[in-house]
């Protein structure tokens, strides 16, 4: 599947994230900069959330597509799990709407499940399709058997995204989730592709493997790591940052396309489980 904009244009492959975004003023007007920046490189797909810093990614991101012709983006936010139901879900996309600065949103996501039942999540989504608040809607962190239950209710099936972890050292998807969501024709939009920090995301970086197959393409070893999940049909990596210089190394990950034999050493350093794992965090 690919992600198309109201007025038909296609999202870049890859987008950006604002977890951790627009929480510090000293830092706000370097990183309004990042996401400018990104969308400048063909970035156009936004991820943020209520969630994130009380409304104040929304907030960033409000500010950043100022000046940019609103159809050519793809703007998308979370909802809180307990907010994602009659009582509140229709001020939370309002106030979401109003700190982002749009009067849409082009994907609205569940951000993790709650308590509410998914009918009622999904018939709300579909009340605000109506109402023309939000073009589509998904989900995030939810599991194979989370979205075969998805698919059984009324509406499930027109969830656009689900929206989870996923980095060469986190591959436990492969194993159920992502097969399922392909076949459904359901993107994947990967959080944190290049780990989040401590030892997993410095293995990675330092991996022999990744390192070689950098050195080969003139390329960095974080740009090797989007190019692995952009080779994965449907799979779209938002990764996050408040620097421009390292939102245009994301950027440059587009044009890198990894070797049928380069895909096969990474496979042999960071091996898919072959058995069912529970969704990672980190």
């Amino acid at each position: 599947m690919q992600f198309i904009t109201q007025s038909g244009g296609s999202i870049g492959p890859i987008g950006q994230g604002t977890w951790y975004l627009g929480e510090k003023p000293h830092f706000f007007q370097q990183e309004l900069a990042a996401l400018q920046t990104g969308i400048d490189a063909g970035m156009n797909l936004i991820d943020t959330a209520e969630m994130y810093g009380g409304g104040a990614a929304e907030k960033l991101v409000g500010e950043a597509i100022r000046g940019y012709d609103r159809e050519k983006l793809y703007l998308v936010s979370k909802v809180f799990p307990y907010n994602a139901g009659r009582k509140n879900i229709f001020q939370s996309c309002e106030n979401s709407l109003r700190r982002m600065n749009t009067d849409y949103m082009d994907l609205y996501l569940l951000h993790w499940r709650g308590s509410i039942p998914f009918a009622e999540t999904a018939e709300c989504m579909e009340e605000l399709k109506e109402r023309g608040l939000i073009r589509d809607w998904g989900v995030s962190n939810l599991d194979a058997d989370d979205m075969e239950e998805l698919f059984r209710i009324p509406g499930g099936e027109s969830c656009r995204t689900d929206q989870i972890l996923y980095h060469l050292g986190s591959r436990g998807i492969e194993f159920d989730l992502l097969p399922l969501l392909q076949k459904k024709d359901i993107s994947v939009m990967a959080y944190c592709p290049l780990a989040q920090a401590g030892r997993l995301r410095q293995g990675l970086m330092e991996s022999p493997a990744v390192r070689e197959i950098a050195q080969t393409h003139g390329a960095t070893p974080a740009q090797v790591l989007l190019a692995f999940l952009l080779s994965k049909p449907g799979v779209i990596p938002i990764p996050r940052t408040g620097k421009a210089s390292h939102t245009l190394e994301n950027a440059g990950a587009a044009r890198l396309t990894l070797t049928g034999e380069e895909l096969a050493a990474l496979d042999a350093a960071f091996p898919a489980p072959k058995h069912k794992t529970p969704l990672d965090m980190q």
